[in-house]
């Protein structure tokens, strides 16, 4: 099994889901208890074995915030075969997941993060938080962070090689600005740079944006169990593409 070692403290997404499947799980227990001795046993097991899906849902979400999304996005910044001397912007970038294992792959480069540091998308979320664990990963030279919206970036055109988010793009909930977003990424990507994005939803609607928009290799793969945010209902894909020179 592949492992990520992180020196960081990188929190949980969405922390108030956690807090509403738990309470699911204890909900579900004190019904059981309450049927079985209303009713008997023969009914009983029932909230009990919805209470034990439950807490299966638990500990796969706590996997994957915890643990899961280190080793998947350790082999797809992997897979991007960087140089080492590109210039990244992670779009989202929350705590620093992906942006501080893209910057231990750049000691040339150099690493972006853009978030508007919300703490209903990631617990603890905030600069301070982030350079802190910068610090932590070494990586702190090679790391830039600005307060910024993916609907209208603060960036330049074409500024630069490689763009990524993980879980970030979702939290748009109008669906005209996500497409602002995916354009907003595609106007700062320089000809020749790729874009890898990871998410639950939308992914086939950024995907058909991206080919409107005359991007190249546009793919789209599951990422496997490991980014399951509670069940396979609620998976993770990734979306790849590249820009024309």
């Amino acid at each position: 099994m592949t492992t990520v070692r992180r020196r960081g403290s990188y929190g949980v997404d969405a922390p108030y889901v956690v807090f509403g499947l738990a309470c699911a799980v204890v909900g579900m227990v004190f019904a059981g208890i309450g049927v079985t001795f209303g009713f008997g046993i023969a009914f009983g097991w029932i909230p009990f074995a919805v209470a034990a899906i439950e807490l299966v849902s638990v500990a796969l979400y706590l996997h994957t915030t915890r643990r899961g999304k280190f080793v998947v996005w350790s082999g797809l910044l992997d897979d991007l075969g960087l140089r080492g001397d590109e210039r990244l912007l992670d779009l989202g970038c929350g705590r620093g997941a992906v942006l501080l294992m893209a910057a231990e792959r750049l000691p040339a480069g150099e690493s972006v993060g853009v978030d508007l540091w919300r703490t209903v998308d990631q617990s603890g979320n905030a600069p301070a938080v982030t350079e802190r664990n910068a610090e932590a990963e070494g990586v702190r030279d090679r790391i830039e962070l600005r307060t910024g919206d993916m609907t209208a970036l603060p960036f330049d055109d074409a500024s630069f090689d490689v763009i990524v988010s993980s879980l970030a793009i979702h939290n748009i909930k109008n669906p005209d600005a996500r497409t602002r977003a995916i354009d907003e990424a595609v106007r700062v990507l320089r000809p020749g740079g790729r874009l890898l994005i990871a998410d639950i939803a939308a992914i086939d609607d950024h995907r058909r944006r991206l080919a409107d928009l005359g991007l190249t290799d546009v793919r789209v793969r599951p990422l496997g169990w490991r980014m399951w945010w509670g069940g396979p209902w609620m998976g993770t894909r990734a979306l790849s593409a590249g820009k024309s020179s």
